[in-house]
C-alpha cells in the first residue's frame, strides 16, 4: 500500500519540482485547443518566444526537449559541435544553446518557410551564431522533391504536392568535422539512404539520434540502420514513439505511418 500511495503521488512531486513540467501544461492547457496548422507568432515559454506554425506539435515538442530532454548529453567541452537535421521551427537549437551556451551548431531546415521562422526565431532569442543551412540533407547536391507539410511533417515521401527543394550532401558536412559530439537526424523518411551514404563516415561522432520513419507503403527497412550503427561500433537504445497498443490487430495500415522509433546511439 505505501508503494502504491508514492507511485501514484510521484507525477505530482514532479510537477511541483519540476518547472519545465509546469511550463508544458500551462502551453497546453493555454494552447491546445487551437488544433493543428494555426499559426501563432510571439509565443511566450520560459524566458523564450517563438513564432510557431503549428501548436500542437511545438507544445510536444516543448515536452520532448525541456521536460524529458531526450537530446541531452554529456561533452568533454564547452564548445561542442551539433548537427541538427531537421531543425524545424529552432526548439532543437535552442535547447542545445540552453545546456552548451558556445555550442557551434549547424542547423538544416529543408522547407523554405519554415527554415524563415527557424532564423527569425533563434534572432529574436539572441541565439545568433547558429549556422542555417536552408536545404535538405541527401545524398547528393542535385535538389531533391519535398512534400511540404506546412509543420513538422514535411517530407520526400509525403502526400501532396510536391517542389523542387534544395539538397546538400550530408557525407560531405561530417567529413569536413575533426570531431562531432552530437548528430541529430529526424528527416521524415530520408534517413535511411542519408545513414546509407554516410556509413563510412560516422568514426568522428560520439552520438547519433535517429528518428527512424515505416511509411506504410513501403517496404521496412529498419534492420539497415541498426547494421550501419553496429559496423560503426555504436551502441544504441530504442523507443517507440506511437507505443501502439494490440499490434496484432491494430497494425495501423490506414495512416500513412505504421512505425515511428527514436533511436539514440553512442559509443561506450
Amino acid at each position: 500500500m505505501k508503494q502504491l500511495i508514492k507511485d501514484s503521488i510521484k507525477p505530482l512531486y514532479h510537477y511541483m519540482k519540476n518547472k519545465n513540467e509546469r511550463e508544458f501544461i500551462r502551453l497546453y492547457d493555454r494552447w491546445s485547443h487551437i488544433g493543428r496548422y494555426k499559426r501563432v507568432d510571439g509565443v511566450e515559454f520560459l524566458s523564450y518566444r517563438f513564432d510557431v506554425p503549428d501548436l500542437l506539435s511545438f507544445i510536444w515538442q516543448f515536452k520532448e526537449h525541456f521536460v524529458y530532454e531526450i537530446y541531452r548529453f554529456k561533452s568533454n567541452t564547452k564548445t561542442p559541435t551539433i548537427y541538427d537535421c531537421g531543425a524545424n521551427i529552432g526548439i532543437t537549437s535552442l535547447y542545445f544553446k540552453s545546456i552548451y551556451p558556445l555550442a557551434k551548431i549547424y542547423a538544416f531546415e529543408a522547407d523554405p518557410q519554415i527554415a524563415k521562422i527557424l532564423q527569425k526565431n533563434l534572432s529574436t532569442n539572441g541565439i545568433d551564431d547558429v549556422d542555417i543551412i536552408d536545404a535538405a540533407v541527401w545524398i547528393d547536391d542535385n535538389g531533391i522533391k519535398f512534400a511540404i507539410e506546412g509543420a513538422d511533417g514535411g517530407s520526400i515521401y509525403g502526400d501532396g504536392k510536391k517542389i523542387e527543394m534544395r539538397s546538400v550532401r550530408l557525407k560531405e558536412y561530417l567529413e569536413s568535422e575533426k570531431h562531432i559530439d552530437l548528430l541529430k537526424i529526424d528527416i521524415e523518411g530520408a534517413e535511411v539512404e542519408v545513414l546509407n551514404d554516410c556509413k563510412d563516415s560516422l568514426s568522428n561522432i560520439d552520438n547519433i539520434f535517429i528518428e527512424y520513419h515505416s511509411w506504410s507503403n513501403k517496404k521496412q527497412n529498419f534492420s539497415s540502420i541498426l547494421k550501419i550503427l553496429e559496423e560503426s561500433g555504436f551502441r544504441y537504445y530504442i523507443e517507440d514513439i506511437k507505443k501502439r497498443k494490440t499490434p496484432f490487430i491494430n497494425k495501423d495500415r490506414d495512416k500513412s505511418m505504421d512505425l515511428q522509433l527514436n533511436i539514440f546511439a553512442y559509443r561506450i
